[in-house]
């Protein structure tokens, strides 16, 4: 049963979490605006999800960062506290997955830019893969978001970043039964001393070979930080024909 794992999705503001603003545990800063494709997802300023650019009018992140409130998002954010000059701010349309019903599978969203981002060395897309490829265990990817590092610590306003290795997907569904899909959903290993995603990183990429491969969706909810519970990431690979016709203007926006 869910309960059993206090699994949550990796977002701070569901009811079924219980926790505020948090992050990337472990990992350290980045160095600013080495990550220019991040978008921070806001409601009234404050940081909600993260996202990417994948194009100049399009954010992909996960379906359920989505509120009932207009929510903004930041390009060109490294402190999401402040207004800095780099920063660009764009209302958008949403378009979830169609068959996205707030539980665990098909958790991806695109965001329709409202205006075109203007690109910069502050704000770039980044490329999607090419196509549906085994992605092989056990290799090393990156993974970036804002908040706390830690379960008593304050949140952190600066992008942080660190590691965590693809782990074997039958090891994923042996641990989180019916709530993994292995056709899309990719999961990691972790360790104490690196850490990884947490709730709050929501949207976030995993990154494998400079190219975004996942989607942060959900952890074990009482230690986001618990080796034994691998992080899962909705995998991006398997969804690109629905990416790619919401693109083309083929998506229903809400």
């Amino acid at each position: 049963m869910m309960h059993a794992f206090c699994l949550v999705f990796v977002f701070q503001l569901l009811s079924i979490s219980g926790a505020m603003e948090s992050g990337i545990v472990g990992g350290k800063k980045a160095k600013p605006h080495s990550r220019p494709y991040m978008a921070s997802l806001q409601v009234d300023g404050s940081h909600k999800c993260g996202g990417i650019l994948i194009r100049e009018d399009f954010v992909l992140t996960a379906a359920h960062c989505k509120l009932p409130e207009q929510m903004t998002v930041v390009l060109g954010a490294h402190d999401v506290t402040k207004k800095e000059k780099s920063q660009q701010r764009i209302e958008v349309k949403y378009h979830p997955h169609p068959e996205y019903n707030g539980q665990f599978d098909n958790d991806i969203m695109l965001l329709e830019l409202k205006k075109n981002a203007t690109l910069n060395k502050y704000v770039k897309t980044i490329g999607l893969p090419m196509k549906d490829n085994k992605i092989p265990d056990n290799i090393k990817c990156d993974v970036a978001g804002w908040g706390k590092t830690g379960k008593k610590r304050p949140p952190s306003h600066i992008l942080r970043e660190t590691t965590e290795k693809t782990q074997s997907s039958n090891e994923c569904k042996n641990k989180w039964k019916e709530h993994f899909n292995i056709i899309h959903m990719i999961c990691t290993s972790h360790t104490k001393k690196k850490g990884g995603v947490c709730q709050g990183d929501s949207g976030g990429p995993l990154i494998c070979n400079t190219t975004p491969q996942g989607i942060t969706a959900f952890t074990e909810k009482c230690d986001c930080n618990d080796p034994e519970y691998p992080h899962v990431f909705t995998k991006i690979q398997a969804f690109l024909p629905w990416i790619k016709r919401v693109m083309q203007g083929l998506g229903h926006a809400e």
